[in-house]
């Protein structure tokens, strides 16, 4: 039976571009090893915050590739391979090296808005075919279709290599009941930061990040806090990054986090269209506080 390895502080890693708009691999390539080196517990790649839909296959296949080097299997390897056609994500993953991927992060297919009984079926056909464990992705903010809690707890107790779930659904009641019904060899990942804390608590086993881009030794603290059942200290943490939290989305996401780490001196502040750089005052505010945070 598989298990879960994707706990702690999970990155959502962002793609650097250059200034005339390429990946700019040496960027991608310091920011993976500050990762590793300020207690990133795993990487989770080329998904929502990588701006993927707007990257070449061979953009992908060398990002890819950069990362597994740099990492040289110091921490696990989450990637995605997700979509809204079941056929089509079932042939991407059969024609992908997954040579030093961990498991693979699939969301909840989007646009088409499929039933309840579709998104049971949808996973059932790919974890049929997966070459690793799955870890499904919930995000209805961006999908338009809600994976409710029942339809989780039926997939994690029908297939035992879906190991876990990425929830993002902003919905602590329903993420309550999922974390009652599970089977034991399923865990839930926060797929929200300013949750992160609320979530841990309630029994989740980490997150997948967006802001552990740029602050990841202070996220991954308030995080241990916590597994050492310290919720105070922990408290004080997130209550620190509240405003954060909020700036970071404001123009979208990863337009916020590629703006902090501009402010950090890791990456140029650069987005492919249709996401475009996050306004000058919200910058501004965030380089504010983020004179404040590191702690």
């Amino acid at each position: 039976m598989a298990q879960n390895i994707f706990r702690g502080l999970g990155i959502a890693l962002v793609t650097p571009f250059t200034e005339e708009g390429s990946v700019d691999y040496a960027s991608l390539a310091r920011l993976v090893d500050y990762q590793i080196n300020n207690n990133a517990d795993f990487l989770c790649i080329l998904a929502t915050t990588a701006e993927a839909p707007c990257l070449t296959r061979e953009e992908k296949d060398k990002i890819t590739e950069v990362i597994k080097d740099v990492n040289k299997g110091r921490i696990p390897l989450l990637k995605y391979c997700g979509g809204n056609n079941t056929r089509a994500v079932i042939e991407e993953m059969k024609s992908t090296d997954w040579s030093g991927i961990d498991g693979i992060l699939s969301i909840c297919p989007f646009y088409n808005k499929p039933s309840q009984e579709g998104l049971y079926q949808h996973f059932k056909a790919i974890v049929q075919e997966a070459p690793l464990p799955i870890v499904m992705y919930n995000v209805p903010g961006r999908t338009g279709v809600n994976m409710q809690a029942t339809t989780t707890v039926r997939l994690a107790q029908d297939f035992p290599n879906i190991v876990g779930i990425k929830e993002a659904s902003g919905s602590l009641s329903q993420i309550d009941e999922i974390l009652k019904y599970k089977p034991n060899n399923f865990e839930v990942i926060s797929g929200d930061d300013a949750l992160t804390f609320s979530m841990i608590a309630s029994g989740a086993v980490g997150v997948i990040s967006v802001i552990g881009n740029a602050l990841p030794k202070e996220f991954s603290r308030m995080i241990r806090l916590e597994f050492n059942g310290e919720y105070e200290p922990a408290r004080k943490i997130h209550h620190m990054f509240t405003e954060l939290y909020k700036l970071l989305f404001v123009d979208g996401n990863p337009a916020g986090v590629k703006a902090l780490l501009n402010d950090m001196g890791f990456i140029s502040n650069v987005l492919r269209l249709p996401l475009v750089s996050t306004k000058i005052e919200t910058k501004q505010k965030m380089a504010d506080i983020l004179k404040e945070l590191r702690f």
